[in-house]
């Protein structure tokens, strides 16, 4: 019975083959108006409207997954986009403080040249630690003991004038700067203008005060402001003469009507500090501990 339903389907099988390339045959060879041409066209003519209809059905569905097949793309695709753009960003951090670097070295370099530093050895140091306070008040630099690096050094950049050391180990120093409450440098302002003594103004640690100007003393804003040097002979300042602090920014009468209030801004960029020279040796300063 089985063998017998084998060769039914079999023979089923060869017959609607037969029948088919007998159609498609016929179909070929013969003309537009023939008859197997007018049934297709029939059978075209009825299932048109249910193609169309079921197209119309389907489009919802498609719509759907087309646009989840957008989204997820557009997705990846802003997901790379983001990439490339914080690739992007931190290249330019990058290459923006190489350029920054690199100006403070071209700085620190004219600076050895110039002559303004005749008697020390500057040593050019790198800023690894910073005072974790607003006040800008110390850095840490990586030369210390070892490199010839002692208390009292006065620490500079190609701008001017940074702070001083105030403690040292073989191969770290730590440096006060000028924006330290702690800190009081005598100057003059240039070319011949009265002597004062900056200190860090208190509540503001990106401004500094000229203070002990009396109220009759002309100052111009925009004057230059220089370390003063002094000595007495048995007493003297840590630093020496004529490095640059800063510019006068305002000059106004004090509270008691004795004393100008002068603020200056100055040169050296405190909170951005990479690299400063500590100046080392120089001349013997009568009552500078070393």
């Amino acid at each position: 019975m089985y063998r017998k339903q084998v060769r039914r389907r079999r023979a089923i099988l060869v017959a609607l083959i037969v029948v088919s390339l007998i159609l498609l045959s016929t179909q070929f060879s013969e003309s537009q108006s023939g008859p197997l041409h007018a049934i297709q066209r029939a059978v075209a003519t009825v299932l048109s409207p249910i193609e169309d209809g079921a197209g119309r059905a389907l489009k919802p569905a498609r719509d759907l997954v087309n646009w989840f097949d957008e989204t997820f793309s557009a997705r990846g695709r802003n997901a790379e986009l983001e990439e490339e753009n914080a690739r992007l960003h931190r290249e330019v951090a990058k290459y923006q403080s190489a350029a920054g670097e690199n100006e403070q070295l071209r700085k620190l370099v004219s600076l050895d040249q110039s002559g303004d530093i005749a008697g020390y050895e500057p040593r050019t140091a790198r800023v690894i630690g910073r005072s974790p306070t607003v006040w800008y008040s110390s850095v840490t630099v990586d030369a210390g003991s070892g490199e010839g690096v002692e208390a009292n050094d006065p620490v500079v950049t190609g701008d001017g004038l940074v702070g001083h050391v105030s403690d040292v180990t073989h191969g770290s120093a730590e440096v006060t700067l000028i924006t330290d409450h702690r800190s009081a440098v005598s100057a003059r302002l240039v070319p011949d203008g009265p002597q004062g003594v900056v200190e860090p103004e208190v509540g503001d640690p990106n401004t500094l005060l000229l203070d002990y100007i009396e109220e009759d003393q002309a100052i111009q804003k925009g004057a230059m402001l220089v370390t003063a040097g002094w000595s007495n002979g048995q007493i003297s300042s840590i630093f020496p003469a004529d490095l640059p602090i800063g510019r006068i920014t305002e000059a106004t009468a004090g509270e008691a009507q004795t004393y100008q209030r002068v603020s200056l801004k100055p040169f050296a960029d405190i909170r951005n500090l990479d690299y400063v020279q500590v100046l080392t040796g120089g001349p013997p300063r009568p009552g500078v501990t070393r």
